[in-house]
């Protein structure tokens, strides 16, 4: 009976224990979805969205199952509140893909590195944070993210990036280059990696073939606060890719497409640790509208109903798989909303890949929707010397576009946000800052809200702008420019490639009155993460060209060619020396007797023998005369005189 008991006892100890770890891990929730958008140059936009999200330590300890462990140290040691990680190569069109919509807004990236952190930590620490930070993700990520480390490659915003408490901390690297060694590292940061789920579509040649991508991570935490109604911490992980499909139906067609034949695979196992895995292909509004004029025109067949009502009798296109449902999104009172169409991948297996197939039938043309103005940066002036910085920004007249705050119509200001470093040898002078207005040019006080500038300091920090402009509505055209002179660089200070130039980081333009989000009829939607993520409002934001500055480069190969020939006159000068000075003159005599003496033929040798003996004296063996000695003398004389002669003169050509 004992026994029984011991043994019940333990049943109940393992199953109290099994049901803890299931009720934490219920507390950990990671989901998948893909989104997909047809583009209107004849492209499309894949954008994978993973969400994981983990409990407040206090509550739950320090064990996950789901969540990634090397994120949650990152957390804890270096006490970060909010992070944001992106690798991208390529540069986001602004024109053909769209501005003024979530995923351009948070996932246009500029090339290269871009990391931007804020702590939890006094302000004298947050430097030493951030240097922390910065070779542990180097690490993690295989990447140069070290080069941050000093304070000139970094900055501080002060209200850019939406936190005034000085303890954020902004750097990029434009020239980083971005290939597998990334993406493998943030792959592994996944539950299921790339063996199962969405994930699986994560081949690496369709990636790095596509004309844009960009793998982002984006950590939110609140473990250091006191309030009870802290969520823990929550990690995005994003990859935006722009893919053109291999198949083409006709010059005006837009060309129709698969996942197998756009991405290379298909979905053949779901995540068993994901909770949702889900796919959207969504038609923008602009495309929507368009449909919807084909029905009111007659251009498509009687029987054709609008684009987000059914699928067999679509005008437009043909989906090869039934939706699960169809979403749609608040229109304006001019044109209807985008639409987003639902699949559901946890039904696929190996012998039933899930393979979405998207057929056109008619052609289409439609525009993405654009922000306010679009901005594009380049150099004036040439020469090694000085130059100028230029802003320009020209008026996109987009009629979607609606201000969150109410305005007068006599009066209407556009509030445009600029932030832009510069590395420490580009001097920009602020003081040359000029406004022009429609080709006009504008006093800047007046059109200036609000401005900070940070001069660059040699080799200590960077130069930082950050200014809001007031522009009127009717504006079609803006201009800023500033003037700078370009420093000089220690040797040791050029890159390997210094002849390709300097690279200044992209200027992030930010309109301050505008957001960019979805609205939905079904508010239930925010329990899914990627509708949630869509329908958050996020200013819209945009990022310029990187500037190549090319900055007066020495010539590199005339240190070669100085140390070749210093080490050959040297190697001539200590070399003469030497032999002079350790050469042993007695020895050179008698070499020099024993090679006169080898000279001599027998028959000579033979005639002096016989002339002595009949002389009747000793026999002696011929010597070198003396004048031989003393030419040999000389000769060793002149040439320590030489060797004397050319050190002084190369002593005082030096000097």
């Amino acid at each position: 009976m004992s026994r029984l008991k011991s043994c019940l006892l333990i049943f109940l100890a393992l199953f109290s224990a099994t049901e803890s770890i299931n009720v934490e891990v219920l507390n950990e929730e990671f989901t998948e979805a893909l989104l997909l958008r047809p583009l209107p140059d004849r492209k499309v936009l894949a954008h994978f969205h993973f969400r994981s999200s983990a409990p407040p330590s206090e509550r739950c300890g320090r064990h996950h199952h789901i969540f990634p462990k090397s994120i949650y140290q990152l957390v804890h040691k270096f006490q970060v509140r909010e992070m944001e990680l992106s690798f991208t190569q390529g540069r986001w069109n602004y024109e053909r893909w769209g501005g003024f919509d979530p995923i351009s807004s948070s996932n246009a990236k500029p090339p290269g590195v871009e990391l931007w952190a804020e702590f939890d930590v006094p302000q004298d620490q947050v430097d030493y944070s951030w240097k922390n930070l910065t070779h542990a993700l180097s690490g993690l990520f295989c990447a140069s993210i070290n080069f941050l480390e000093h304070s000139s490659s970094y900055s501080a915003p002060q209200w850019s990036f939406g936190s005034a408490s000085g303890k954020l901390r902004y750097g990029t690297l434009p020239r980083e280059a971005v290939c597998t060694e990334n993406l493998t590292p943030w792959l592994k940061l996944l539950p299921c990696r790339d063996k199962a789920g969405l994930s699986l579509l994560m081949d690496r040649p369709s990636i790095y073939r596509g004309y844009y991508h960009s793998q982002r991570l984006h950590l939110k935490s609140d473990e250091f606060g006191a309030s009870e109604m802290s969520t823990g911490m929550v990690l995005e992980q994003t990859l935006t890719v722009v893919l053109r499909p291999d198949t083409f139906s006709g010059q005006a067609l837009q060309p129709s497409w698969s996942l197998s034949s756009l991405i290379g695979r298909s979905v053949s196992r779901k995540c068993s640790l994901s909770s949702s895995s889900n796919v959207y292909v969504q038609f923008e509004q602009n495309l929507v509208f368009e449909g919807d004029k084909l029905k009111e025109d007659g251009e498509a067949s009687e029987n054709a109903i609008p684009v987000g009502d059914g699928l067999e009798d679509n005008p437009l296109f043909e989906l090869s798989l039934p939706p699960k449902r169809v979403i749609k999104e608040l229109g304006n009172s001019q044109k209807a909303g985008s639409i987003l169409h639902e699949f559901s991948v946890e039904d696929s297996n190996e012998f039933k890949p899930f393979d979405l197939e998207l057929n056109w039938k008619l052609p289409v043309a439609w525009s993405c929707p654009q922000a306010p103005l679009q901005a594009s940066r380049f150099l004036l002036g040439s020469g090694n010397e000085r130059g100028a910085i230029a802003i320009s920004m020209k008026s996109t007249k987009s009629n979607n576009v609606e201000r969150t705050s109410s305005f007068d119509e006599n009066e209407c200001w556009l509030r445009v946000g600029i932030f832009q470093i510069v590395p420490w040898y580009v001097k920009v002078y602020y003081h040359t800052l000029k406004l022009f207005l429609d080709g006009e040019p504008q006093s800047s006080m007046e059109n200036i809200e609000k401005i900070i500038v940070s001069p660059s300091e040699d080799k200590v920090s960077t130069g930082v702008m950050e200014m809001i402009l007031r522009l009127p509505c009717s504006v079609n055209t803006a201009a800023l420019t500033l003037e700078f002179d370009k420093g000089f660089l220690h040797i040791d200070e050029y890159p390997p490639d210094a002849n390709q130039g300097f690279d200044i980081p992209s200027a992030v333009i930010h309109f301050a009155d505008f957001v960019a989000n979805m609205s939905f009829y079904d508010d239930s939607l925010k329990q899914v993460p990627i509708l949630s993520k869509l329908q958050e409002e996020v200013p819209v934001v945009s990022y310029t060209e990187v500037l190549l500055v090319p900055l007066t480069t020495p010539d590199f190969s005339m240190p070669y060619n100085v140390i070749t020939i210093t080490c050959t006159v040297f190697a001539l000068y200590f070399g003469s020396l030497l032999n002079a000075l350790r050469r042993r003159v007695g020895e050179e005599e008698r070499f020099l007797s024993g090679k006169g003496a080898r000279k001599a033929g027998p028959l000579t040798l033979m005639i002096s023998k016989l002339s002595a003996k009949l002389r009747g004296k000793p026999w002696e063996s011929p010597k070198q005369s003396e004048s031989g000695r003393s030419s040999s003398k000389y000769k060793l004389l002149a040439k320590v005189v030489l060797v004397a002669g050319v050190a002084a003169a190369w002593q005082f050509y030096f000097q």
